[in-house]
């Protein structure tokens, strides 16, 4: 059997893992951006440990393997001690990772972020990652990449029943929840023309109706910094969804309050 040529492989992996780019055989450069830029290139610019890259993730595709020597080194919390897992996509990733960016120092908070992902990657990988690591209390912040199709076409409902079946399994396992809203986007750099100002604010209010009506408690980020765009600001977001470290100052003071009302409650 002839193997595969890079461009043919690339098309493999491209239609595996975004099924958009299988329906529509839009060109790489469709996907252009920075959560996934390796799919973008050009198949006959690929050297072999992109082609190996695109396997392995072909091969995790919820990124187990992200923190779990991580989750393994990390201890159990002591007594007394109320560990809160930050659980999302880039944005929780990048937090005290990017330049001026802290991350709550001097507190028992684990970041699980992983940058790209979508609320079906985060739900497979709840469990190693959130319950097994005995929090008190998750802050979940996720939705955003479904609306750009970071894993294909995500309609809402799709989205709603990912949260709401982590929202389940936190509270089966004691775990006091935070549900967070989607910061506001007015574009995708790396996906131009959705639209996703309206589609956020329609998510949003789903998640803080659902937080309400199920015990857990909003994490208002969305109004606290939207412009009139329905996006973020340039001394916030500078490429209008990854966060600055002013951005990450805004958001943490309202996620420590969201934590502390969490953990307050009975």
């Amino acid at each position: 059997m002839k193997p595969l040529s890079r461009a043919a492989l690339l098309s493999l992996c491209l239609s595996a893992v975004h099924p958009a780019f299988a329906q529509t055989a839009a060109p790489a450069d469709a996907l252009q951006g920075k959560v996934d830029a390796l799919y973008t290139q050009a198949p006959d610019t690929l050297q072999a440990k992109d082609v190996a890259e695109l396997q392995q993730r072909l091969l995790d595709w919820a990124q187990l393997d992200r923190y779990r020597a991580d989750n393994a080194a990390l201890a159990p919390p002591a007594a007394g001690e109320r560990r809160v897992v930050f659980y999302g996509d880039s944005i929780t990733d990048m937090w005290g990772r990017s330049e001026g960016a802290r991350f709550f120092p001097g507190k028992p908070y684990v970041n699980r972020g992983i940058s790209g992902q979508t609320t079906a990657q985060m739900l497979v990988r709840f469990r190693q990652d959130v319950i097994d690591l005995k929090p008190a209390a998750v802050v979940i912040l996720a939705g955003t990449n479904d609306l750009a199709g970071n894993t294909g076409l995500s309609t809402q409902r799709m989205i709603e029943d990912n949260l709401r079946s982590m929202a389940e399994l936190a509270q089966a396992n004691h775990i006091k929840l935070v549900l967070a809203s989607v910061l506001p986007v007015s574009d995708y750099p790396w996906r131009p023309g959705l639209q996703p100002a309206e589609k956020i604010r329609a998510l949003n209010a789903w998640i803080e109706q659902y937080a309400q009506s199920h015990g857990a408690v909003y994490l208002d980020y969305h109004s606290k910094m939207r412009n009139r765009q329905g996006g973020l600001d340039k001394a916030l977001a500078t490429d209008g969804v990854h966060p600055t470290a002013a951005g990450y100052g805004l958001m943490a003071p309202l996620a420590q309050q969201a934590v502390e009302r969490a953990l307050a409650q009975p």
